[in-house]
């Protein structure tokens, strides 16, 4: 700051003679006068020679000849006068302050201080930051490579940081690129994912592998259902395995894991009634092939019940003795 001072000083002094002698006019030399005062005294002298009582003489002049000065005659313009040379002084101020200017630019304003730009360095890896973007973590400023491999959340599924968009699901961080099913490999959409195993999976694989199927048509039972034959079933899929009939009354027969009507479970294990076609539900007589209700076991031609279990069979009717006897061996 002394220099600095002193210069300005010395420059001020400078200034001041440089102006003084372009500013104070040039003395005449002795017995000079200047023209117009020459010519006052030479009309003077002629005006006293003229007598008061003597004619004036009379000058004809034509007015073509008279020289009048042009109105619109060119205005020359004033020329500057040539600036007076630099000092040795105001040469050193000048370089000083541009090498004020080039310090100030050169300072780097963060974290609400100010830096010589070699100083502003990563707090991990000490290399210059300068100008770059950099992160503030803690009051440190750290670049943008290590502020992200020290705290950027980390992909749960290729463990690299995380520098852009960053997902939350299953209590884990993910790229959105890499939140994808574990079974087909699609990325999730707007009807989003299902977990199983802390795995996600898309809603057409979930269903498909661990979902309960259908006991009838083997799909995924998604809402409605009914429970029967320890499975599953769409309430359509649940109905007779022959007739596809629904179960109105709510009761059915089971067969090999099927669920059938009454008339189709009984026709199914041959427990229908020769005789009414009706299924047998109690006792029944075995004849020729067929299964009877009691009551109708009879003779084909008197109808009376062949209770005692003795008949005649002709062309796969029962006859008692005496229809027999009466119609066949006469």
């Amino acid at each position: 700051m002394e220099e600095l001072d002193a210069l300005l000083e010395e420059l001020e002094l400078s200034t001041l003679q440089d102006s003084s002698e372009y500013s104070s006019p040039a003395p005449l030399p002795m017995g000079q006068h200047s023209r117009k005062d020459s010519n006052h005294a030479e009309t003077s002298e002629n005006l006293s020679v003229q007598d008061d009582t003597s004619p004036l003489p009379v000058q004809l002049a034509s007015t073509a000849n008279i020289q009048e000065p042009n109105a619109y005659s060119k205005v020359q313009e004033r020329k500057e006068s040539p600036s007076p040379p630099k000092t040795s002084a105001a040469t050193q101020l000048d370089e000083l302050m541009a090498n004020l200017c080039a310090m100030q630019a050169r300072v780097i304003h963060a974290l609400g201080q100010a830096w010589h730009p070699e100083h502003f360095t990563c707090s991990h890896c000490k290399e210059e930051i300068g100008s770059r973007p950099f992160f503030e973590r803690n009051g440190l400023a750290y670049c943008p490579k290590d502020y992200h491999h020290r705290f950027s959340p980390r992909c749960a599924y290729c463990a690299a940081p995380i520098l852009d968009r960053v997902l939350t699901a299953m209590n884990q961080t993910w790229h959105p690129e890499h939140f994808f099913c574990a079974h087909c490999g699609e990325v999730f959409g707007a009807e989003g994912f299902h977990e199983k195993d802390e795995k996600p999976y898309c809603r057409k694989d979930f269903l498909a592998m661990f979902s309960p199927k259908c006991g009838g048509c083997n799909r995924p039972v998604l809402e409605n259902y009914l429970s029967a034959m320890d499975t599953v079933w769409h309430p359509e899929c649940f109905v007779c395995g022959d007739c596809f009939s629904s179960f109105s009354t709510g009761s059915f027969f089971e067969l090999d894991g099927r669920p059938f009507c009454e008339l189709h479970y009984h026709l199914r294990r041959g427990t229908l009634c020769h005789g009414c076609g009706q299924p047998i539900t109690g006792r029944c007589i075995s004849a020729m092939g067929h299964k009877f209700h009691p009551e109708h076991f009879v003779c084909a031609f008197c109808l009376t019940q062949l209770s005692k279990g003795i008949f005649r069979e002709q062309n796969d009717k029962t006859y008692c003795q005496p229809c027999f006897n009466k119609l066949f061996l006469l």
